[in-house]
């Protein structure tokens, strides 16, 4: 064997030799480019190549350029690859390990009356509405408004009958008592007529797909008829 193929082979490099790509999708070649910026001793040479490297990292994404902040990502990226050794001039505030590691903020949870979730928050937000109402004909027409859609919503989650003192409790506890129907001698639509919209809906889907199966069969058939 020669000499020179014996050296080759000798330093010839193995996937599992080599330390972990922290981003892969920019590949190796560019993760020895960021190494090699880190050890550059003069700052102002480091900033440039930081700067070179930057342009190399937006060729290599390009189906990001219509990001927003696409610079800023790309920096970011920079810092988490030289695993924030990298003391560089940024235009954006420098990434730091701390910063990236910090748990965000816990969402609050949309559902404010998990109780009555058949309802939904709309109607929540409807109710808020009707209490910053003064007291009137207009807000008496919205509130058993609201009553009413609460009782369609209850049908359709319980599909059942349901009495109209127990839909003006819900309202009574969700508005915190400000909005009290338990007296009132109105009633609210019948359940055969809050539900007698969806059933026509239903109706008439069935209805049209039935007449293009109809149609589609005739087709069919006509097209099996031989022509003489």
């Amino acid at each position: 064997m020669d000499v020179n193929n014996f050296m080759e082979i000798n330093n010839l490099e193995y996937n599992t030799e080599r330390d972990q790509l922290i981003i892969p999708e920019y590949g190796r070649h560019l993760q020895k480019m960021i190494d090699h910026a880190i050890v550059i001793e003069d700052k102002e040479e480091r900033n440039k190549v930081a700067k070179a490297i930057i342009s190399v990292m937006g060729n290599l994404q390009p189906h990001l350029r219509d990001v927003p902040d696409f610079q800023h990502k790309l920096w970011d990226q920079l810092f988490i690859i030289s695993d924030f050794k990298l003391d560089v001039d940024a235009p954006y505030p420098i990434l730091t390990k701390e910063k990236l590691e910090e748990r965000p903020e816990p969402l609050e949870y949309p559902q404010n009356f998990p109780k009555y979730r058949y309802y939904g928050n709309n109607i929540k937000r409807m109710i808020d509405v009707a209490n910053s109402w003064e007291d009137g004909d207009l807000k008496n027409a919205l509130t058993f408004t609201i009553a009413n859609h609460m009782k369609k919503c209850y049908l359709n989650w319980n599909k059942d009958v349901v009495d109209d003192s127990a839909i003006f409790n819900h309202l009574f506890e969700l508005s915190d008592g400000m909005i009290d129907l338990r007296n009132s001698e109105e009633d609210l639509s019948t359940s055969s007529d809050l539900m007698r919209g969806k059933k026509k809906n239903y109706r008439s889907n069935s209805n049209s797909s039935n007449k293009k199966n109809y149609r589609n069969n005739n087709n069919n058939n006509n097209r099996g008829k031989k022509r003489y």
